[in-house]
């Protein structure tokens, strides 16, 4: 079943318009970010607007199918974070120089490895080096943790 475009829209606004998971802005993007069900159609997960959330494709390919991943500080199985039930600020944070996310629990830390937010695999770092320039164009990053707004 196709997701019907003002369900689309309706996500999108409520993400501020970037991925909830590694926070890329999608005016940034050459195309808009995808829908991700977050508890995966593959496993029974429905196009309800609660289990959407709004995500760059790489980050929808590596969420996949999964709802758990491994927290490498206690290589225990955790749940992945659910943007409809979790808020970012509290299981991640930015790098002081805004180029890499954080977990900062169980939860974050998972996530961040099996999304490989970080990007930290490749030699190129791509991921890093965009998010440099974003931060000294001004468009990154967007806090929503108050306790980060000194790192402007």
């Amino acid at each position: 079943m196709t997701i019907p475009n003002n369900m689309q829209e309706l996500v999108r606004k409520r993400a501020n318009f970037k991925c909830e998971y590694c926070h890329y802005p999608e005016s940034l993007s050459t195309s808009p970010l995808t829908i991700d069900h977050i508890y995966p159609q593959s496993l029974g997960g429905f196009d309800d607007v609660n289990n959407l959330a709004l995500a760059c494709r790489r980050c929808n390919e590596r969420h996949y199918n999964f709802t758990v991943g491994i927290d490498p500080e206690t290589q225990q199985e955790v749940a992945l974070f659910n943007p409809r039930q979790q808020q970012w600020c509290e299981h991640f944070i930015w790098s002081a120089d805004a180029t890499q996310v954080i977990g900062i629990t169980s939860t974050g830390r998972a996530t961040c490895n099996r999304l490989d937010l970080n990007d930290l695999r490749r030699s190129d770092r791509f991921i890093q080096k965009s998010r440099q320039l974003w931060v000294k164009g001004g468009f990154h990053p967007s806090f929503e943790d108050p306790r980060q707004e000194n790192l402007q």
